[in-house]
């Protein structure tokens, strides 16, 4: 050990002596100490007292491994008060039925307002029908069919394998990787808002009570303010088909099938039937579409209806219009429909895709006062207010549009009447998306609509096969069009056919939404090369046809 100089006049912490260390205990501010009539020893002493106590005080160590917890009782709890209390004596102030879009956004909303939610939904996992057997599972299944066409019109890759040989519960694997991560991702919304979800079958008992099979004879029943309803849809089955064929399908079980077929029948030319019939097509089956209708998609502009349509004629679907089915044979080998007209289509299977229902038996509504229509949905008003004053509805169980974005916005507005929100108002522009390949996506009126209605219209339009981006990618077809008032420029509607449309539909909606005229486009600068720029190609185009 080496010993100090005596003339270091400083401490074994390497402080000065000549300045007090701490002066803690007094709770005055340090001050320099004189120490007069003490010789040099006696002050090193002094001061090596203070600094020992100051060094002594240990804090205290944190061990996350022991049983020392620190908690707070949350407001949204079962037994806690709520944040804002409402004044009445149920256990909840709002239940949500169905964990799909418009059940998730209202609990949401809901749950942001201070409000003690509860959401009941028979699933295990939260995401209803959307996310599992919906509009999540078929639109990663087409992606994955997108994916293989390209790959085989790619002349890198001419020598590709013969994916129509590859049974759909192979090309739905990624669909059930999607799944799964949507499931995470929305549990965990409900997680960090500290939202209950209990998994049961629901059914009303009064206006204020609700009793949930949990488990097989295990019930629980739970008392609450106002509820929601938005329990989705399912493919309607009429009784004149056998479901449980191994060749028989509605847009459900159609998930679940194993074995390749060469030929398909789709009964019913609506959205579902016509976005399967472009999935068909693209792994190589032969496929008849069914059309009740002289027309596809008959609600679209009459110009994009044609464009699917040609397209779907030169991919090889065969679309019978007018036509109605009267009888169906199942064999083990086979399916033959028989229409009414007298013809007879054989194939390997079915897909049934006429229309849907809602999801309302067993929920007990006689007991309410509500009854359902013939398709199982519910009437509402512009609060999405059932005819029973404390009982809302939203998402597919109302009809219209049966889409799950505008389910969604649906289950957020209504849970906003419920609370009073001043700016609530209902959903009215809902932009239409199919996802057909190409995809299909519209919003405002179309032209018929504006010729019977006597307003002055023009059109511009921007052909995707014209724009740099759209070579490029590949792109053989699409087209954006604006629909505009020739006098004010004011945009009264756009449609897009092409892929991507979903996408490029929104700019226009938004312009739409903002009441911004055609000028917009024009005025405004796009990336180049992009999809977007179609909308200055249109509004160019359409600005030549004023005069």
């Amino acid at each position: 050990m080496v010993s100090k100089p005596i003339s270091d006049a400083t401490n074994d912490t390497g402080k000065d002596t000549k300045t007090e260390v701490s002066n803690k205990e007094s709770g005055r501010p340090p001050t320099l100490e004189h120490t007069k009539g003490k010789n040099k020893e006696q002050k090193i002493e002094q001061t090596h007292e203070q600094v020992t106590e100051d060094i002594m005080h240990h804090p205290d160590l944190v061990n996350p491994l022991d049983d020392t917890r620190i908690d707070v009782k949350s407001g949204f709890t079962k037994d806690s008060q709520r944040l804002k209390s409402d004044k009445h004596e149920f256990e909840y102030d709002a239940v949500v039925l169905g964990a799909g879009p418009a059940g998730e956004a209202a609990a949401m909303k809901l749950a942001k307002s201070g409000k003690k939610v509860v959401v009941i939904d028979p699933r295990e996992q939260v995401g209803g029908n959307c996310t599992h057997v919906g509009t999540i599972p078929s639109k990663a299944l087409r992606q994955s069919v997108f994916n293989l066409i390209n790959f085989r019109r790619d002349q890198m890759f001419t020598k590709a394998m013969d994916y129509h040989q590859v049974p759909l519960n192979i090309v739905l694997a990624k669909a059930r990787k999607v799944i799964l991560q949507q499931v995470q991702t929305h549990t965990r919304f409900y997680e960090r808002n500290q939202i209950e979800v209990i998994h049961g079958w629901a059914n009303f008992i009064d206006k204020n009570t609700i009793r949930i099979e949990i488990d097989e004879n295990t019930f629980e029943t739970i008392t609450f303010n106002k509820a929601i309803i938005t329990v989705g849809s399912r493919p309607y089955r009429p009784d004149i088909l056998d479901f449980n064929h191994p060749r028989v399908f509605d847009s459900d079980k159609i998930l679940q099938m194993d074995y390749v077929v060469k030929k398909i029948i789709i009964y019913g030319a609506g959205v579902i039937g016509c976005e399967y019939a472009s999935i068909f097509t693209g792994l190589g089956y032969k496929v008849d579409l069914i059309n009740n209708q002289n027309q596809l998609l008959s609600y679209l502009d009459s110009e994009i209806s044609d464009a699917i349509a040609h397209d779907f004629r030169q991919f090889g679907v065969v679309i019978r219009s007018n036509e109605e089915i009267d009888h169906l044979e199942t064999h083990d080998d086979c399916v033959i429909l028989h229409l009414k007209s007298g013809k007879k289509i054989k194939s390997d299977a079915i897909l049934w895709s006429n229309g849907r229902s809602g999801n309302t038996e067993g929920l007990n509504l006689e007991c309410l006062g509500l009854t359902a229509n013939s398709r199982g949905q519910l009437k509402v008003d512009d609060t999405y207010c059932t005819e029973v004053e404390n009982i809302y509805a939203a998402g597919d169980v109302i009809g219209w549009p049966s889409l799950a974005s505008a389910a969604y916005d649906q289950g957020r507005c209504a849970a906003a009447f419920m609370v009073g929100d001043r700016d609530a108002e209902p959903v009215s522009s809902v932009p239409t998306g199919i996802y057909t390949i190409p995809e299909i996506s519209c919003i405002g009126k179309t032209e018929q609509e504006l010729t019977d209605a006597k307003v002055p219209y023009e059109v511009g339009q921007a052909f995707f096969k014209h724009l740099a981006r759209a070579q490029i990618i590949g792109e053989r077809s699409g087209v954006l069009k604006i629909l505009f008032h020739r006098e004010t420029l004011e945009i009264l509607g756009i449609h897009c056919y092409g892929n991507h449309a979903s996408e490029i539909i929104h700019i226009g909606q938004a312009v739409m939404k903002c009441n911004a005229t055609l000028e917009y486009f024009v005025n405004t600068t796009f990336n180049y090369p992009t999809m977007a720029e179609a909308y200055r190609v249109a509004a160019l185009n359409g600005l030549n046809r004023v005069f």
